[in-house]
């Protein structure tokens, strides 16, 4: 008599997996875009204040840190954006996000580790009490 109309199917976003092409259109441009973004940012963003500076040890460290937070939230955004390619089941996306935040990891460990080598106590004094 009367036809029900199949119920519509929902679509989530981990129900099917990405199209091969669609995720390496997204992985390479994105990829390419905040590895360029971190090398701009530590030749123009800190470079050019450290270089503006002219040798004042306080505003060196002001662009240190400063360059160190905008690392963080670089790292934080791609491991955001590798976790929305994950649930997307984006493969090649995730993989390139995840290299990121390697990558920036690495970065901001050898930023800290450098700052902890500049700033460290200087050595045992010959005559000191402590020694």
């Amino acid at each position: 008599m009367t036809e029900s109309l199949p119920a519509p199917r929902r679509r989530f976003p981990w129900s099917h997996r990405t199209r091969l092409g669609v995720d390496l259109a997204l992985a390479i441009p994105l990829f390419l875009l905040e590895i360029v973004w971190v090398v701009l940012d530590a030749v123009y963003g800190r470079g050019l204040e450290v270089w503006a500076a002219q040798g004042e040890q306080a505003r060196i460290d002001a662009a240190d840190l400063a360059f160190m937070d905008r690392l963080q939230v670089l790292q934080i955004v791609v491991v955001v954006l590798a976790v929305l390619a994950a649930v997307f089941r984006a493969r090649w996306t995730a993989i390139a996000h995840l290299l990121v935040a390697l990558l920036l990891g690495g970065a901001l460990a050898g930023e800290h580790r450098d700052g902890e080598k500049s700033h460290s106590a200087p050595g045992c004094v010959r005559y000191s009490a402590n020694c």
